[in-house]
Formats: C-alpha cells, structure tokens, sequence
C-alpha cells in the first residue's frame, strides 16, 4: 500500500507544472496538495511512534512534494503549515503507539493514495 502511495506521490511530481508562476495564484489541486501535506505530517509522527524506523522518510516525501510543486509565497506557506497541523494535531492526541493511532496511520495511508490517484488521473498530461 505504502509503495502505491509512494509511487502516486512520485507522479504527481513528474506532472507537476514546471517553475513556480509569476503571479503564483493558487492552482485547482492546491487544497488536495494541502490535504496531502497534512497526511504526510500527520504520517511523519504517528508511524514515528509506532517504532516503524523509517526516520524522516514521511518528511522527505513532503519535501519532493515541495520540490516537484516549486510553489512559492502563500502557496508554499499553506502547505507547509498543512504539514505541520497533521503532525502537531496528532502530538497533541497520541504520546505512544496504541491501536486506534495505528488504524489511523491505515487509514491516512488509504486517503493519501487516493488523493496521489485522483490528481495524476485529473492533471496528469
């Protein structure tokens, strides 16, 4: 499942539009990729306390977003902060791995590869 995920994330940054845009208006994906930061931050702290070792691989994924998007201003600012409310909102609700964090993890996995299908299906070229 996590490699589907990784893999839809790896598409949307291959169709992603080139340089960041003169005026950067926001684009009519920007509140699934906002969304998707905030599973990514969220990701980033529940499977670090359910002892996956997987280190920063969740932030990585955030920075790729960043990097393939290039947006700038605004748009750059909302989306980090999407990232940092999924990971703070959870801080603040689990301190140790428990059965409802790791369902949680599941079902954010599940919605961040449905968000990474549905925007390569609608803006891919």
């Amino acid at each position: 499942m996590r490699k589907r995920f990784v893999a839809a994330l790896m598409l949307i940054s291959a169709c992603s539009p080139g340089p960041a845009r003169a005026e950067d208006a926001a684009a009519p994906f920007d509140g699934d990729l906002q969304r998707l930061a905030e599973i990514l931050g969220t990701l980033h702290y529940l499977r670090g306390i359910c002892g996956s070792n997987e280190g920063a691989k969740w932030r990585n994924e955030m920075q790729a977003l960043i990097d393939a998007e290039t947006p700038s201003g605004d748009r750059r600012a909302r989306m980090i902060a999407g990232f940092n409310r999924g990971y703070n909102g959870f801080q603040q609700t689990y301190r140790t791995c428990t059965p409802a964090a790791s369902v949680a993890i599941r079902r954010y996995i599940e919605e961040g590869s449905r968000i990474s299908r549905d925007l390569t299906a609608r803006y891919a070229n």
